[in-house]
């Protein structure tokens, strides 16, 4: 079965669905499955967690050295300051992601403001 397989207007958003299902929860029910039996402080789950994080680290440089939309416009600068100043605002203030976050973005907003 292809994505052109069908000639119907709502195959498209069919064929999406189903191998949007079939990517994510496949790997969820795994995770259910297995979470129960391996311990926090396992092996496997050391490495599955720094899998992730190095993922989302991975897309957060891409945001920041490749943008898309609006950031094209930035500079790259103001984007690494950004970055930077959430970091170390997370950091000073409670290891919150939430604090480090609107850091961030008030301070790429303020930079877009002024330049």
């Amino acid at each position: 079965m292809t994505f052109d397989a069908v000639d119907s207007w709502w195959w498209p958003f069919l064929f999406i669905l189903v191998g949007g299902w079939l990517a994510t929860d496949a790997w969820r029910f795994l995770g259910v499955y297995l979470g129960d039996r391996l311990s926090e402080d396992s092996d496997l789950l050391v490495l599955v967690r720094a899998l992730a994080t190095a993922l989302v680290a991975a897309v957060i440089g891409n945001l920041i050295v490749f943008p898309s939309g609006a950031l094209v416009d930035t500079a790259l600068t103001l984007r690494v300051g950004a970055a930077a100043g959430g970091f170390a605002a997370y950091l000073l203030l409670g290891r919150k992601i939430l604090v480090g976050i609107i850091a961030a973005e008030v301070i790429l907003l303020v930079g877009i403001w002024v330049f």
